[in-house]
C-alpha cells in the first residue's frame, strides 16, 4: 500500500506539470526523502529498535539548533520564515526519544530519555520557537498517557480526528468561513499576511480543481506571494500548497499518505506506546505543515519517514508482541 501511494505521489506532479512550466522535483525530492527515511527506519529500528530512534532523535535535535539562518533574528520569528521547520524537528526530536524510552526494558534508561524529551521542549523555548515547545510538550505528555491505553485503535482515532480538526479549522480561515471573532483571533498569531496568501491558495484552487496550476508556480500566479518581502513563491501551508499547485488529487494524495501511515501504526508489531508515541509526534508535525512550511524542507521530511519506519519496523530478534 505504501509503494502505491507514494508512486501516486510521485507521478500525479509530473501529470500536473507536462506542458504547463511546472516544476515537479521539490515534490519528487520530498517523496524520494520519505521513501528513503522510512526505508532506513524500518532497517534501522529492526536491529537497534532503542538505538535507532534514540541516535535520529538526537540527530533531529542538532539539526533544529544548528539549521542555517535560524538565529537571524527577524527572519527566524517571522512567521513565514524556518521556524516551521525547526518546531517540526523538535517534535520529531522528541518523538524519537520519547519511542526509544518505551523501547527500552532498562526502567533508569527510559527515565533519562524521558527527561531528554523535557530538555528538548526546553530547548525549544530557549530558541524562540513557542510552536516548538508546545508540540514537543504534547509529544512527551503523550508518550507518558500512551502507557496506560490497552487499545491503540482508539488512540489512533483520536489523533486522525485531531489533524482533521486543525486542517478544517486552516480550510474555513483560508474560505473565509469561520465567526468573525475567530477569524479575528486566529489571524492575530497567524499574521494576516499568511491568512491572505491561504485565501489567495484557495481561490487559485477553486479555478484550477482537477490540475492545479503544477507544481512550484504558486508564486508566479499568486498576486499575494508576489507581493511579499521577501517572496518565496509558497503559500505556507502544505493542505493549500498542494490544493492549489496539484488540484483535488494533490489533495487526496497528501491525505492518503497520512492514512496509510496511520494504518501502517495500527498494523505494526511494536508496542502501543511506541506506536501511539510515534502517531502523536507525526501528528504534531501534520498539524506544524498544514499551518506552516515545513514539508519543504528534506530533512523534515526524511524525518517523518524515518520515524514511520523505526515505530513499523519488527525487531529482528523474536519480535515484539503487539498489545
Amino acid at each position: 500500500m505504501g509503494v502505491v501511494v507514494l508512486g501516486a505521489c510521485a507521478v500525479w506532479p509530473l501529470l500536473s506539470a507536462a506542458g504547463r512550466d511546472g516544476r515537479p522535483e521539490g515534490v519528487l525530492l520530498a517523496v524520494l526523502a520519505v521513501a528513503a527515511g522510512y526505508a532506513a527506519g524500518r532497517m534501522s529500528g529492526s536491529l537497534w529498535p532503542v538505538a535507532a530512534p534514540c541516535l535520529a532523535g538526537l540527530a533531529g535535535l542538532v539539526l533544529a539548533v544548528t539549521m542555517p539562518a535560524v538565529a537571524t533574528g527577524s527572519r527566524f520569528t517571522s512567521p513565514l520564515g524556518h521556524a516551521g521547520a525547526v518546531a517540526a524537528l523538535l517534535v520529531l526530536a522528541a518523538g524519537g526519544v520519547c519511542c526509544a524510552a518505551w523501547a527500552t526494558p532498562v526502567p533508569a534508561l527510559r527515565a533519562g530519555l524521558w527527561t531528554v524529551a523535557a530538555g528538548i521542549a526546553v530547548t525549544g523555548a530557549a530558541m524562540g520557537s513557542a510552536a516548538g515547545c508546545a508540540a514537543g510538550a504534547a509529544v512527551l505528555l503523550c508518550s507518558l498517557a500512551a502507557g496506560r491505553m490497552r487499545r491503540r485503535d482508539a488512540g489512533l482515532v483520536g489523533l486522525a480526528l485531531a489533524t482533521a480538526l486543525v486542517t478544517g479549522t486552516v480550510w474555513a480561515l483560508a474560505a473565509n468561513a469561520l465567526p468573525a471573532g475567530l477569524t479575528t483571533a486566529l489571524t492575530g498569531p497567524l499574521t494576516e499576511r499568511r491568512v491572505q496568501l491561504w485565501r489567495d491558495a484557495l481561490h487559485l484552487a477553486r479555478t484550477n480543481s482537477v490540475l492545479g496550476l503544477g507544481p512550484g508556480r504558486f508564486g508566479e500566479v499568486s498576486g499575494a506571494a508576489s507581493g511579499a518581502a521577501p517572496p518565496d513563491g509558497r503559500p505556507h501551508s502544505a493542505l493549500l500548497q498542494q490544493a492549489a499547485e496539484q488540484g483535488v488529487v494533490g489533495v487526496l494524495l497528501l491525505v492518503a499518505v497520512f492514512c496509510w501511515i496511520l494504518y501502517a501504526l495500527w498494523r505494526s508489531a511494536r508496542s502501543t506506546p511506541v506506536v501511539l508515541t510515534a502517531g502523536a509526534a507525526l501528528t504534531a508535525l501534520a498539524a506544524i505543515a498544514v499551518v506552516g512550511d515545513a514539508l519543504s524542507f528534506t530533512t523534515v521530511s526524511a524525518g517523518a519517514g524515518l520515524l514511520a519506519g523505526v515505530a513499523t519496523s519488527r525487531p529482528w530478534a523474536a519480535g515484539l508482541p503487539r498489545s
